[in-house]
């Protein structure tokens, strides 16, 4: 991974400093803060291989509250996106889950492919521009054979048939293509409406696009999968599902409606193990609660604990990656280190920035909070960033102060984060440093 000496514009400093400021994840310029965890990013890299070679993956990353789950998960997603891969993201929270009956799984659906995003599209919303790739792909094939569009088209999707819904996927998608070739726009906008999931009764798609059949509750998954088949039509190498927060089944208070999130959460991790799909990988974020407690979290399912229980080899520092779980452990004092000073060299990036923060003070704040708060600051490197940088920008704007004074008279006191039943959907974001 590129350091943080690399040049970095005044606009992604701000970015990244506002977003690290407010705890939460910068979704651009990770590279330049970015340390340890090179065994899970090897492990992640041979997953994206896979993927792109026409197999699938799945994995469950687990770490404490603000040990950088999210983070990785961004870092992941780069990293597929240079792969050439296509990413969908989403958080789970109340109104967003994997199975319901009220339209809530509907809602997940509809966030994680507005969050599309391609190698040239990284910000996402990139759907109808993989769309766009497709056709002119199919006129140009057309063309080169002196054949009609319609005909090459109609050949390329004939293959999504062989998945459930996947006629009626063919079917918009061709819609589409007469949209773009009649210059109908309402037809083109109605299409993509039906493939983003924003139909919500079946009169109103089959007026609209002349299918009888939408995106439902009971049809997130099989949706999935055909978005990863079309992926690969339109010249990529699959599709990478990214969810995090899934602490939000794990507090779901009716145990029925857990179960039925579970048995998704099973369903996916059969169809991935037993190699039923194609360029398709799922990366899901969570806490230890999530996976672990018997009697709410995945571990309350008896088929998914036998899937995913530890290695009882991997013990006593070992590890075994090849297990869809990766649990993430503490940075070491010097991963913490490195960590800060990139975040140090972030701040004086774009020769704007006067601070003057010398190595001895790094060691200080490290010090200090080790002081106040033992190894947890270790476990929540979120936590102990968002408090250097609130260090960093109280020096930065105030040039006659002290880092030692600071440090030496302001405390940190730490947030405890949520109940195991708050209705918060939050994950990475819930418990802080503050100084």
């Amino acid at each position: 991974m590129t350091g943080a000496s690399q040049t970095i514009r005044v606009r992604d400093r701000d970015t990244i400093i506002q977003a690290l400021a407010a705890g939460v994840v910068p979704r651009f310029g990770l590279q330049h803060i970015q340390v340890g965890r090179a065994r899970e990013l090897k492990a992640a890299l041979r997953d994206i291989e896979r993927i792109a070679d026409k197999g699938s993956a799945m994995r469950l990353i687990i770490g404490e509250y603000g040990a950088g789950k999210t983070f990785l998960l961004h870092l992941i997603r780069t990293m597929a996106l240079e792969k050439r891969l296509v990413t969908i993201e989403a958080d789970l929270a109340p109104e967003r889950r994997l199975y319901a009956s009220g339209g809530e799984a509907r809602n997940l659906y509809q966030e994680a492919v507005r969050n599309l995003s391609t190698r040239a599209k990284p910000e996402g919303g990139a759907l109808q521009s993989l769309i766009e790739r497709f056709v002119a792909d199919s006129v140009k094939l057309a063309k080169n054979a002196g054949r009609s569009t319609e005909t090459v088209i109609e050949e390329r999707l004939s293959s999504l048939c062989d998945y459930v819904g996947g006629y009626d996927y063919a079917v918009v998608l061709s819609s589409y293509w007469r949209g773009h070739n009649e210059g109908n726009d309402q037809l083109k906008s109605d299409a993509l409406r039906w493939l983003r999931g924003e139909f919500t009764t079946k009169t109103e798609a089959r007026k609209a696009v002349g299918v009888r059949t939408i995106v439902d509750d009971e049809s997130v998954y099989d949706h999935f999968k055909l978005l990863a088949a079309f992926v690969q039509l339109a010249g990529y190498a699959g599709l990478l599902v990214m969810l995090d927060e899934m602490v939000n089944l794990y507090k779901l208070q009716h145990a029925a409606s857990r179960n039925q999130n579970y048995e998704q959460v099973l369903r996916i991790l059969n169809d991935v193990l037993q190699g039923n799909v194609a360029g398709f990988g799922i990366y899901m974020g969570g806490t230890p609660e999530f996976l672990m407690d018997t009697r709410r979290g995945l571990f309350s399912y008896p088929a998914l604990q036998s899937r995913l229980a530890q290695n009882p080899f991997a013990a006593g520092g070992l590890v075994d990656l090849s297990s869809p779980v990766i649990s993430l452990g503490n940075l070491t004092p010097e991963d913490l280190h490195i960590l800060l000073e990139k975040v140090r060299q972030v701040f004086l990036a774009g020769g704007e920035s006067k601070l003057n923060v010398p190595d001895e003070a790094i060691l200080a704040f490290m010090t200090h909070c080790n002081k106040q708060l033992g190894e947890a600051y270790f476990r929540t490197p979120r936590n102990s960033i968002k408090a250097f940088v609130q260090l960093l920008s109280v020096l930065e704007q105030n040039p006659g102060s002290d880092w030692r004074e600071l440090l030496g008279e302001v405390p940190l006191t730490r947030d405890e984060g949520p109940a195991p039943n708050s209705d918060s959907g939050a994950d990475d974001d819930l418990t802080s440093f503050r100084i």
